[in-house]
C-alpha cells in the first residue's frame, strides 16, 4: 500500500501561485510515476502533470503547459506542483497519484487538495 497526502491548496487571486506537494509513505517502490490530477464542479477529472521516478520525465497537459512545473524530492518522497499564472479555470481539487511499476492504470490516489482562483 502506498499513502499520498496533499498540501498547499488555498485561495489565490488570478496570476498569483501555490505549490502543491504530495508526500508518499509506506510501500514507495522505487520506479512509479506520480501524477497530479484534478475536477473541478460538474466536470471529469483531468490529467494535469507527471514525473517519472528519476525525475527525467516531466510532462504536463496543454493547458498548464508553461504555467505548472511537476518535480519531486526522492529524499524527501514528495513530489510537487508549482502552479504560477493561476487562472480562474484553474479552481479544482487537485489530487496526486501513483502509477506502480508494471501497472497500467493509477491505483493509488490521496484525498485531494482545493485550489480555488478568484477573478
Amino acid at each position: 500500500q502506498v499513502q499520498l497526502v496533499e498540501s498547499g491548496g488555498g485561495l489565490v487571486q488570478a496570476g498569483g501561485s501555490l505549490r502543491l506537494s504530495c508526500a508518499a509513505s509506506g510501500r514507495t517502490a522505487s520506479g512509479h510515476v506520480t501524477g497530479w490530477f484534478r475536477q473541478a464542479p460538474g466536470k471529469e477529472r483531468e490529467f494535469v502533470a507527471a514525473i517519472s521516478w528519476s525525475g527525467g520525465v516531466p510532462y504536463s497537459a496543454d493547458s498548464v503547459k508553461g504555467r505548472f512545473t511537476i518535480s519531486r524530492d526522492n529524499a524527501k518522497n514528495t513530489v510537487y506542483l508549482q502552479m504560477n499564472s493561476l487562472k480562474p479555470e484553474d479552481t479544482a481539487v487537485y489530487y496526486c497519484a501513483a502509477l506502480m511499476p508494471g501497472a497500467s492504470s493509477y491505483a493509488y490516489w490521496g484525498q485531494g487538495t482545493q485550489v480555488t482562483v478568484s477573478s
